[in-house]
């Protein structure tokens, strides 16, 4: 039986109970299906000539039956004979013309709607992917994309099909003999679906298209967890993302018409070669044949016709739920589609340049927003939308400057604002008050991408993607060449592990990098960083999870990191921090402290008293 849309049957009305497509919604499938709007229009009109060429073949077989044969009129049978074979070639042509059609509309549709919502998820800030469940996300680009097609191609096509079939042939069937066509209605033969064999060529156009999908679902889940939305963001590759999103999901398209139009060229040449049989018609019209109600070539006819209602009827009983199922997959996509894009560039944004690394943070104010700001409530874990909206400021008046090329560690307990100071910097959220200032530039007033273009980050966990270390390491700059790799990976103390690796800088990491090891991971992010080569530099506990052999190992390859740039430093171990510049001691979203670590030790306030509580780390 034939799945509808999410896996839902096109006769289960519980799947769409309640469901209200609206108006505008309607207008906007129109607007999607502009481009392919002549392509559409050659559609249905394939579907209208279909339809009428296949009742020629019924209406010569009665003319032979009861005209040519008692007759004897050999040049008529040559004649109709001629035209029955032009008849059946020319539908069988229609048929393929008719998939042809479909197949470049459908995949057509498919792609823009996959690029589009990859392009706007990518947009999007850093706090939807913190609240969006992942799956439904990616449910969303394939599922429902695949929904959302399916309204404009199948269901509009069936539908039409159906409908233009079922009254020219009814017509037809009444012309001849109504008495049978009232017949036909009340009891219907048993319709049976020719079974297909699928060619081996098309088991390969499967495996590949099978394969291909997998990449994209790959990339997605890869990119729209936290970590990877966060990598891309800091490292300003969006539009590579979506070119290389592009590229896969443009080969889906064109493998998905070749599939199409085997699988119908297939299925039309099993239709050649075969027909089902209609037994009520013909038991009950030989009856009426032999008493003299109706002729042998019009039993015939209405036997062939009798074929070609059932389906329709069946298709027909589900195409309201068919239609609303397959709209609603375009009212989920258009949910994505009109989410609002809470950090965008300001109109007149201007590009960073020459950065030097003065950073400002002037009376920051800052409160997690409202998640109907920033997220999509059915995309997120039942119940989590409502009730969970942040009441609290987490930064409460923060003023701080950081002058350029000065290392700055952010000390504090669990949630005291660190890491979200820190996130500031980088505009993955916006201020709620206050101003954050990059040279003098509020950091809103700057273009996205050449802000994150001077500001590198190593985190506590740093995403790799299952790829190469090679392909790992030029995500920072695609254009470097190896020796500025091997450089960057000798300065972060990793060159002669990755020389060591069988494949060398062509060994894939695994998924988040899970064939190395913490210290070896958090080396390459930090080689990765030094191609990137920022003005700016945020370490987020980045060796809290080490142990001493490998903290000295990466802190080491920090110190490379951290010369001659400005550093944002957050940290709970001493080792890391006593030798800032300065340290900022957070508290309550509050900066209570600040100074070297000998001035705060001799102060003996918060900061002394948190390290002598927690021996070589600060609690929390």
């Amino acid at each position: 039986m034939r799945m509808g849309p999410h896996g839902m049957l096109p006769g289960d009305a519980k799947a769409i109970a309640g469901v209200k497509v609206r108006g505008s919604s309607m207008k906007r499938v129109a607007q999607f299906a502009k481009p392919y709007r002549w392509s559409i229009a050659g559609f249905l009109i394939s579907i209208l000539l279909a339809a009428v060429a296949a009742l020629v073949p019924p209406l010569l077989f009665r003319t032979i039956v009861d005209q040519a044969i008692p007759e004897a009129d050999k040049r008529k049978i040559v004649w109709l004979t001629i035209i029955l074979v032009t008849a059946a070639v020319l539908d069988a042509v229609l048929q393929i013309i008719q998939r042809w059609y479909s197949a470049r509309i459908g995949e057509g549709l498919i792609y823009d709607l996959r690029v589009a919502l990859f392009d706007k998820v990518q947009n999007m800030p850093i706090a939807f992917f913190s609240r969006t469940q992942t799956g439904a996300l990616i449910s969303r680009l394939n599922n429902d994309v695949v929904g959302a097609q399916t309204a404009v191609t199948g269901t509009l096509g069936s539908v039409v099909s159906n409908v233009v079939v079922l009254g020219t042939t009814l017509a037809a069937m009444l012309t001849l003999e109504w008495r049978l066509t009232v017949l036909s209605l009340v009891v219907l033969p048993v319709f049976i679906i020719p079974a297909r064999r699928v060619g081996v060529r098309l088991q390969d156009i499967s495996r590949e298209q099978m394969g291909l999908n997998a990449g994209m679902n790959t990339q997605m889940t890869e990119r729209f967890n936290v970590s990877g939305a966060l990598l891309v963001k800091l490292f300003g590759r969006h539009k590579d993302e979506v070119r290389a999103f592009s590229g896969r999901a443009s080969r889906v398209r064109d493998i998905g018409i070749t599939s199409a139009m085997y699988g119908r060229v297939f299925f039309v040449a099993l239709g050649l070669v075969g027909a089902l049989g209609a037994v009520a018609i013909y038991g009950i019209g030989a009856f009426m044949v032999v008493s003299g109600g109706i002729t042998i070539g019009t039993l015939v006819a209405m036997a062939t016709f009798v074929q070609r209602i059932y389906q329709p009827l069946t298709g027909l009983t589900n195409a309201r739920l068919e239609v609303m199922t397959a709209l609603v997959s375009f009212e989920r996509v258009f949910e994505v589609l009109d989410a609002p894009v809470a950090i965008a560039d300001r109109a007149g944004a201007v590009e960073l340049e020459n950065t030097r690394g003065n950073i400002d943070f002037d009376n920051v104010v800052f409160r997690y927003p409202p998640g109907a700001s920033v997220s999509i409530a059915s995309l997120e874990a039942s119940g989590v939308m409502s009730g969970t909206d942040p009441d609290t400021d987490v930064l409460r008046g923060v003023s701080l400057q950081i002058r350029a090329g000065e290392t700055v560690a952010i000390v504090g307990t669990s949630g005291a604002g660190k890491t979200t100071l820190a996130g500031l910097v980088a505009r993955l959220y916006d201020v709620t008050s206050g101003a954050v200032r990059i040279d003098g530039h509020d950091v809103r007033d700057l273009t996205l991408n050449s802000l994150r273009a001077c500001i590198g980050v190593v985190s506590q966990d740093p995403h790799m993607f299952h790829e190469t270390i090679k392909e790992n390491l030029l995500y920072a700059k695609p254009n470097a060449t190896e020796a500025e790799m091997i450089a960057a990976c000798t300065a972060a103390h990793i060159h002669d592990v990755v020389a060591g690796l069988a494949d060398g800088y062509n060994t894939v990491v695994g998924e988040r990098g899970y064939r190395l090891s913490g210290g070896e991971k958090q080396r390459l992010a930090i080689a990765r960083l030094l191609l990137k080569n920022p003005a700016v530099m945020i370490l987020d506990e980045a060796t809290s999870h080490l142990d001493n052999e490998s903290e000295a190992l990466v802190q080491a390859a920090l110190d490379n990191a951290m010369h001659n740039r400005t550093s944002i430093v957050i940290a709970h171990r001493l080792s890391t921090i006593r030798d800032a510049d300065r340290i900022v001691v957070l508290d309550e979203g509050v900066v209570v402290e600040q100074g070297t670590h000998e001035e705060l030790m001799i102060r003996d306030g918060f900061y002394a008293a948190q390290i002598r509580a927690g021996g070589t780390a600060l609690q929390g």
